[in-house]
């Protein structure tokens, strides 16, 4: 927080609750920078297959045994009522829609005798158009388009999709982009945060017509915005507490009683926009339906979310992401009559599917003795490109995805061209992205070969055992 209104920077925006200004620059975001995501974060699915893979075999079992039980043949008609369950499975932020190719084509191949694939209606939503044609031009989905749907608009109120119609629910890592309200108790108060943005002395200088960069940026106008140097990186935020306005939020009673069992003056987040998608899923979800699977990252420890020291967000790009606070949203789904709710790890699902232990290969790059802030980045780059070249001596991917890896500048010339040749020596079916997932038997075959980097089995062994992280990827269900 600023102290000294004399030395702040130059002031672009008044004090608003934290989330107002999220959904300001998120929008903001994505219209600058919408084409370059992964330039600044990337996801379990952007290029990766296998969380959406134990997603199409865990709909497939669940579709057949439900069907089983009701004695339904897969050669008949799905029921024709007013709360029938057809084959829809809607996506809510479908990114560059690798996870929906990805999950229509293991569900297609596990599906040999056509019971459920032939019936599904795949409904990619998202409020950007650009980011619906860019997933729909995904080249894996090609083969899949004529079950494949776009709905442009709020992910809070899915419009064209009827009431009690829909049997499956995807929210991958979409919880931490919607609005996010900071609260904490104060005395016999609730407070929350509010921010107010300011621009840089240095980006400032650059500026030539500052009420128009001011009013522009106020206004959200993409057009003369782009007029101006990128600013997001520059952006100084304030922050002061003020009594929340509860007309303002939904789920007073459920927050408050949350807020109870977390010390004064400590802040916590509330995901109100994933509560909206919880909402909203109760609408549309059928009777019977498989139901709503969101992939996260976050924590329901009560010991974590009373820590006032936890990171509550980060920002990548100028783009803020929020931790999910997972107890209060169990909360949430209970107060919607959302009450069979399960929560694990990301990883757990994933290894399930595949009957086996996994980690991603974060994880594994964490277990290199020399891993850690000593490394500069391109030493970091190194390691990562030795390690995937390691794994890809043995590791084979059903699909071909050529690694997207750009080189830092600061990678001193004669590293360079050695590294630009591990890259270009990178074979198209084997590891696709640096998040992935890898599976034990991957890293024991792979063993010799990582050991002569620098790996040490025990510490592979020790990371593939692990207990969860305070704060980590998991999967909420509810139906």
């Amino acid at each position: 927080m600023l102290q000294d209104a004399d030395a702040l920077p130059q002031l672009i925006g008044d004090y608003k609750p934290l989330d107002q200004w999220q959904v300001h620059l998120n929008q903001l975001f994505y219209g600058l920078r919408g084409d370059k995501l992964r330039s600044y974060y990337q996801t379990f699915a952007s290029a990766d297959f296998r969380l959406a893979h134990a997603l199409a075999a865990d709909y497939f079992e669940r579709v057949t045994k439900r069907d089983k039980a009701a004695g339904r043949k897969f050669s008949d008609p799905l029921p024709l009522t007013s709360h029938a369950s057809p084959r829809i499975v809607l996506e809510l932020g479908p990114g560059n829609g690798n996870l929906a190719a990805c999950f229509l084509t293991h569900l297609k191949a596990i599906d040999q005798e056509g019971r459920v694939y032939p019936r599904v209606r795949y409904v990619l939503v998202d409020w950007e158009e650009s980011v619906l044609a860019g997933a729909l031009a995904h080249p894996d989905l090609a083969v899949h388009r004529d079950r494949v749907e776009t709905r442009c608009g709020s992910i809070e109120q899915v419009g064209g999709i009827a009431d009690g119609t829909v049997d499956r629910i995807i929210c991958n890592e979409l919880w931490n982009d919607l609005p996010t309200k900071l609260l904490a108790r104060h005395g016999g108060e609730v407070e929350e945060e509010y921010l107010r943005p300011n621009l840089s002395e240095l980006l400032h200088a650059k500026i030539q017509d500052w009420s128009a960069f001011v009013r522009a940026f106020q206004d959200k106008d993409l057009a003369t915005i782009k007029t101006f140097p990128p600013f997001l990186d520059e952006l100084v935020w304030e922050k002061e507490y003020r009594k929340i306005e509860w007309k303002d939020l939904p789920y007073r009673k459920t927050i408050v009683e949350f807020l109870q069992s977390i010390d004064q003056e400590v802040l916590v987040p509330v995901n109100v926009g994933a509560y909206e998608t919880l909402k909203e899923a109760k609408r549309l979800l059928a009777p019977d339906a498989i139901g709503f699977s969101a992939f996260d990252a976050g924590t329901a420890d009560m010991t974590v979310l009373n820590d006032p020291e936890k990171p509550c967000y980060g920002q990548f790009g100028g783009q803020y992401s929020f931790m999910i606070n997972f107890a209060l949203v169990e909360a949430v789904a209970k107060h919607l009559g959302l009450k069979q709710t399960t929560l694990e790890p990301q990883r757990e699902f994933v290894g399930r599917s595949l009957n086996t232990n996994v980690i991603t290969l974060m994880d594994l790059l964490a277990t290199h003795p020399s891993a850690g802030p000593t490394l500069q980045a391109w030493e970091q780059d190194k390691l990562v490109l030795r390690t995937i070249r390691a794994l890809n001596e043995t590791f084979e991917s059903p699909y071909r995805r050529r690694l997207e890896f750009p080189l830092g500048t600061n990678v001193p010339p004669e590293e360079r061209e050695a590294l630009s040749a591990i890259l270009r020596a990178l074979k198209g079916d084997g590891i696709p992205d640096t998040v992935a997932y890898v599976t034990e038997e991957e890293l024991t075959r792979a063993q010799k070969d990582l050991e002569e980097i620098g790996y040490e089995s025990e510490a592979i062994g020790m990371a593939l055992s692990a207990p969860p992280s305070p704060i980590e990827y998991c999967h909420f269900t509810c139906r």
